[in-house]
């Protein structure tokens, strides 16, 4: 039904058309065999089926005039596999249940007047493989997970100047942004970095003498027996020195 003059707005009893609403089994159960030939808009590229056109699953009312909101019954579709409402004066927000189009392969809502945030269960669009969401007038953040990591062609988004985070490159509130280091800056910080390195040096020798020292004199002034054992080492050690030194004074003066 593309690219022609329809007016008013969609309605909403596309839940009846069943053969799309089937959830069950293979899509290709419930498909009449066709003998027509026509040419479809699918994945961003026009494409002519004849016999394989039973198995396309394809709503296209793009190129119209139609106008209102998006019915949440379109999301009730779930063997839609290409959805294609460009170029239309459509409003309102995204449905929030569109994620339920698990086969959906082919989104094309570009070119409305559409608002709002992207719906996060856009994210549940497992098989989606062409989107675009280009000049609305949609906001926020766009939704991440799943396939949508691989659309990362920010002229999906386009048009869309509220719009924030992968893969454009406007940050979205909140996140913040890397700015590029001063070098100043950080020659500063390296030089606070020295400064603190030494005092840290500086206080833990200090920290050392103090415990070592009272370690060894404050057992000698609490502990009597220990004061009298090291002083006779010490007294020990001195006689030994000085009878060494005597002897080879003594030595000395024979040879001479």
């Amino acid at each position: 039904l593309g690219n022609n003059n329809f007016s008013g707005t969609i309605p909403k009893c596309l839940y009846n058309l069943t053969a799309l609403a089937y959830g069950n089994g293979s899509r290709r159960d419930f498909l009449l065999n066709y003998l027509e030939r026509t040419s479809l808009t699918l994945k961003g590229k026009e494409l002519v089926y004849n016999t394989t056109l039973n198995l396309v699953n394809s709503i296209d009312f793009s190129s119209n005039n139609l106008e209102g909101v998006i019915p949440e019954e379109i999301s009730s579709l779930i063997a839609l596999g290409t959805l294609n409402l460009s170029r239309n004066q459509l409003s309102g927000n995204i449905p929030s249940k569109i994620g339920n189009l698990r086969w959906l392969e082919t989104l094309d809502l570009s070119q409305n007047h559409l608002s709002g945030q992207i719906p996060q269960s856009f994210s549940s669009l497992t098989s989606l493989a062409h989107l675009n969401l280009s000049f609305n007038n949609l906001s926020g953040r766009i939704p991440s997970g799943n396939q949508l990591q691989t659309l990362d062609d920010s002229s999906i988004y386009k048009g869309n100047p509220s719009l924030c985070g992968f893969p454009l490159l406007t940050v979205c509130p909140g996140d913040g942004a890397l700015t590029p280091a001063d070098p100043g800056d950080e020659d500063h910080n390296d030089d606070d970095t020295d400064d603190n390195g030494k005092f840290g040096m500086y206080v833990s020798a200090v920290l050392g003498f103090i415990i070592g020292f009272w370690s060894v004199c404050g057992t000698l002034v609490m502990k009597k027996s220990w004061r009298y054992a090291y002083f006779r080492f010490v007294d020990n050690i001195q006689e030994r020195a000085a009878l060494a030194i005597a002897l080879r004074v003594a030595r000395w003066q024979r040879k001479t």
